[in-house]
Order: C-alpha cells, then sequence, then structure tokens
C-alpha cells in the first residue's frame, strides 16, 4: 500500500522530475524536494513531534512544508491540517499535516504554488 508521503513524492517526480533528498543522518526518513535549476527548496516532508506543532497528544505525525502567499496564510488562519510552518519563516511558510484531514490534491496544489514561488 502506497501512503501519502510515497504518493507525494511519486507526484514530484513525475511532474518536476524531482527526487527526493535524504540530508539528515539524524532523521533519514525526513526528505526535501529542491529546484534541479537552482537547488531552492519547495518542499520539506518530516516527521515531527504533535507538541512540537501545537497537537495534542504523544506520538509523531507527518508534515509537508511548503511556501505559499502570506494572503493564503491569512485565510487559512485556523483550518484543519493546516499550521504554521515548521522550522521556516511562518510569513511564506506553512505546514500542511499528512495524516488524510488535507486531501492529497489539495497537497499537491500546494506543492504546485510552492514550486513556482520558489524557481526563481
Amino acid at each position: 500500500m502506497v501512503n501519502i508521503k510515497d504518493k507525494i513524492l511519486n507526484f514530484a517526480k513525475e511532474i518536476y522530475n524531482t527526487d527526493a533528498e535524504y540530508l539528515w543522518k539524524s532523521s533519514p526518513e525526513n526528505a526535501v524536494l529542491r529546484h534541479r535549476c537552482n537547488r531552492k527548496w519547495y518542499a520539506v516532508i518530516i516527521k515531527v513531534s504533535k507538541n512540537r506543532i501545537g497537537l495534542r497528544g504523544d506520538g509523531t505525525v507527518w508534515v509537508i512544508d511548503v511556501k505559499t502567499t502570506s494572503d493564503i496564510i491569512e485565510q487559512l488562519g485556523e483550518t484543519v491540517g493546516f499550521l504554521p510552518g515548521y522550522h521556516m519563516n511562518k510569513k511564506h511558510w506553512i505546514s500542511i499535516l499528512l495524516d488524510g484531514s488535507v486531501p492529497l490534491k489539495v497537497v499537491c496544489r500546494f506543492i504546485e504554488t510552492s514550486y513556482g514561488l520558489t524557481v526563481a
């Protein structure tokens, strides 16, 4: 069975010819997606402790950090599945929970936006 993380990585490979990069020995499952031309990150897929991102309960959850516009961040407000960008500039990046609360189709649209915003 293919999980949402794998589906996202397949999407990035198919649409942008991007392979995931695994940069951290301490977190070998966490992945970065970056442009081939300018090497800028357009998405980061990470497993993070729930309490570090303001969620209740123990354990971890997968999130994807993507760049978007400040207008979109403002519009999202406290929409379920969206959080301030974890370990990123919260004015320009958001974290999206990969727990099924945000449909894959919506996540992919945010990836497309992030790719476009980071291409320059």
